[in-house]
């Protein structure tokens, strides 16, 4: 039976108009998150706007009910997939905007920001798909951007905070087959491809790491996601991925010549095995390039020390299941 991820609350926004693919995003991220055989949030507790519900007025007020209704150990979702520009104020870019009236239709960033201080959750992970190829990048005065440096500056002074945007200033955010390469990365991130375990939890850092990952990989290095970490005190659970359940099931049905390695096991379980593996080689790179920065290795932090030591011993694990097939 699944476990509700009873602390879970998030807000969805898509805009839709004319990017179209941003209401698929949008509509896929909600119903993951409320399906209860993957995240399992209460479905009353993930807010879905999109197109005409998608305006200034209904995602301001949808933040406000996200400040109002959760607790410090609650968790919180923030995620908007729509246009982000500077002109040079940032604004957020919801249904219904008008270039010509920025201060009424569009959320300015301070104004994002003063709603994102507001959610007293202690878990918070703020989603922004915003810098999409469309034609109010060629208007005078508007350059197309994907982070509000308010929202950073007050990242900085808070803990349990990421952010995590689709792209570079430079860049734009690519669609794929289904969804914009950003959000399917994040569909397979929340269905636990990004785990560092199989603890049955979605966890940020994991979430973080397969997005960073997986969008450059897939746009042929031409979008990186941007991702602030304010004063982590630890690698927090997002969402279930399984709904409580620890095994790690597709999102969909993948091709796959990977070949079972002993008897009584599956494809998918191979899978999930190879996905484990590496995420945990990742993770300790990240940890040996921490370790370089001091002089001596004496004044490494032992609690450091003690983390690599533990993910080579789980790599020694999953390669030892996975044999000759690593």
């Amino acid at each position: 039976m699944s476990q509700i991820f009873k602390q879970g609350y998030a807000v969805v926004v898509g805009v839709g108009a004319d990017l179209p693919v941003t209401v698929d995003d949008a509509t896929a991220v909600a119903n993951l998150l409320g399906d209860p055989s993957r995240c399992a949030y209460p479905t009353e507790q993930v807010r879905l706007l999109t197109e005409e519900n998608a305006n200034r007025t209904n995602v301001l007020s949808a933040l406000s009910w996200l400040a109002e209704t959760t607790g410090e150990d609650d968790t919180a979702i923030a995620y908007f997939s729509g246009h982000g520009i500077e002109t040079p104020d940032y604004y957020l870019m919801p249904y219904g905007y008008d270039l010509a009236d920025l201060q009424s239709t569009a959320i300015r960033g301070e104004t994002f920001t003063e709603h994102l201080r507001a959610i007293k959750a202690k878990k918070l992970l703020v989603l922004l798909d915003c810098c999409h190829a469309g034609g109010q990048a060629e208007a005078k005065g508007v350059v197309k951007s994907p982070l509000p440096p308010e929202a950073i500056a007050q990242f900085g002074s808070s803990s349990g905070r990421v952010i995590i945007a689709s792209s570079r200033k430079d860049e734009v955010s690519w669609t794929g087959k289904q969804y914009t390469v950003f959000t399917a990365a994040l569909l397979e991130a929340l269905a636990g491809y990004g785990a560092f375990e199989e603890d049955g939890y979605a966890r940020v850092l994991g979430i973080a790491m397969w997005v960073g990952c997986k969008v450059p990989e897939r746009t042929g290095d031409r979008q990186h996601p941007i991702i602030k970490i304010s004063n982590l005190k630890n690698n927090f659970a997002l969402a279930w991925y399984a709904g409580g359940k620890k095994s790690v099931h597709p999102l969909l049905k993948w091709e796959t010549n990977i070949p079972s390695i002993a008897p009584g096991l599956d494809v998918e379980q191979v899978a999930t095995w190879r996905r484990m593996l590496a995420n945990y080689r990742e993770n300790l790179l990240l940890i040996e390039e921490r370790m370089t920065e001091y002089v001596e290795f004496t004044d490494i932090p032992l609690g450091l020390v003690k983390n690599k030591r533990r993910i080579e011993a789980e790599i020694t694990k999953l390669e030892q299941k996975l044999g000759g097939n690593v």
